[in-house]
């Protein structure tokens, strides 16, 4: 298999859990993460709920092995990298040229917020550390520094699908023969910025969201990180476990059909599942399940069916959307969802797309409902953003 990339460690913390297992527990156990707001500060707090990681910045820090004062996002970011690296369990890990691949929307906007809230009321009032890692490449660096990596180091910023496109770039990289390893994947914290904005987009469902229901309301913004370590043949040949995933094929396509919302069409989306299945030399029949973007957004949930039933045919594949769980972690949600379409595969599983009840009229298929128990080869994961920047992924069983 010339120039495979393997999935060799994986990491993720989210409102359903601290680590993979935990998160896995939820997902078995139909779990969902969406409550009332206890760690972001907001005049919405008892409006709108969020998929909240259940810690304080305090607890978090003790995780991380990082000052409290850090910004949550690159708290968050560490304890999900370094879990996948633990995971990976590389020897003589300093042998090999790495990289580290972050991707985030807000950086670390939640301490600059602190920050001028105290300043408005005092000019000299506020610490400027709260500030100067307010840029989203600041909070790549510092995870990048916990884990001891320095050959490579990129952060992407492409809305929701910026973690998607952090794990082909990590591929590409490695079949390109830059790179032997790389930490691939991305984070976001819930800020009051991203809060109100989402709200102004009116957007947001003021109860648990119904991802793909014809009754959908909007999405339920979260927080979490996810991190995949992607490895050569060369990397793969010399661990102890062997690993059980592949990736298959990545693709990007950008319809540019407006700022915030899809295309109608759903363009960008069906060129990005088609060009990834391209890459991978698989047809659609070949896809066990997709993970779906589905953000519960009327515009979204259409596109991406639309897009769906243009490439695949009858029997459609089983396919749900995760954010049921995690509500919408922006920067994060691509990662998060490619650890759980590893999990899939390595499992046998497919998650239901919780609090579905109504079929969305002129879509000739429905998400699953409740947890399936199958062989799982091929998934494909969704990850669509603003501006109409669609990737998909496609994880694939090592045969």
């Amino acid at each position: 298999m010339a120039g495979t990339v393997f999935i060799a460690g994986l990491g993720v913390i989210s409102a359903i859990g601290n680590n993979v297992a935990a998160n896995m527990a939820s997902l078995l156990a139909g779990e969902a993460g969406m409550g009332t707001m206890r760690y972001l500060q907001s005049a919405h707090k008892d409006k709108l709920p969020v998929t909240e990681v259940k810690h304080s910045n305090e607890e978090l820090a003790k995780l991380a092995g990082l000052p409290a004062h850090i910004s949550r996002t690159a708290l968050l970011s560490t304890i999900a990298a370094q879990e996948a690296v633990q995971n990976a369990a590389i020897p003589k890990w300093e042998q090999w040229r790495t990289g580290f691949i972050s991707a985030n929307s807000v950086g670390g906007m939640d301490k600059t917020e602190d920050f001028f809230i105290q300043y408005l009321q005092n000019p000299k009032s506020g610490r400027l550390r709260d500030v100067v890692n307010h840029e989203c490449g600041a909070i790549t660096e510092i995870t990048a520094d916990k884990l001891g990596i320095k050959h490579h180091i990129s952060t992407i910023s492409t809305a929701c699908s910026s973690s998607a496109n952090s794990i082909f770039l990590a591929a590409r990289l490695i079949r390109q023969d830059k790179l032997d390893i790389v930490v691939a994947g991305g984070v976001d914290a819930l800020t009051r910025f991203t809060l109100n904005g989402f709200n102004t987009l009116m957007i947001l469902d003021q109860q648990f969201c119904q991802p793909f229901d014809e009754n959908r309301r909007g999405l339920n913004l979260g927080e979490g990180a996810g991190y995949v370590v992607l490895v050569s043949e060369k990397v793969a040949a010399t661990l102890a476990k062997v690993p059980e995933v592949h990736l298959s094929g990545w693709a990007n396509a950008n319809d540019a059909y407006h700022q915030t919302a899809s295309s109608p069409d759903g363009v960008g989306s069906y060129l990005a599942m088609q060009k990834a299945l391209a890459k991978s030399g698989l047809q659609p029949a070949d896809i066990d399940y997709i993970n779906l973007h589905g953000t519960g957004t009327q515009n979204n949930d259409s596109a991406e069916g639309t897009a769906i039933s243009k490439l695949f045919q009858a029997p459609y594949p089983a396919m749900s959307s995760t954010k049921s769980f995690t509500g919408h972690t922006l920067g994060a949600s691509g990662a998060i969802e490619a650890v759980y379409a590893v999990l899939a595969i390595q499992h046998g599983v497919i998650f239901p797309n919780l609090r579905f009840q109504t079929q969305i009229v002129n879509q000739p298929f429905a998400p699953v409902t409740t947890l399936q128990h199958q062989t799982v080869n091929h998934v494909m994961s969704n990850s669509f953003g603003f501006g109409g920047n669609c990737s998909s992924l496609i994880f694939s069983k090592i045969q």
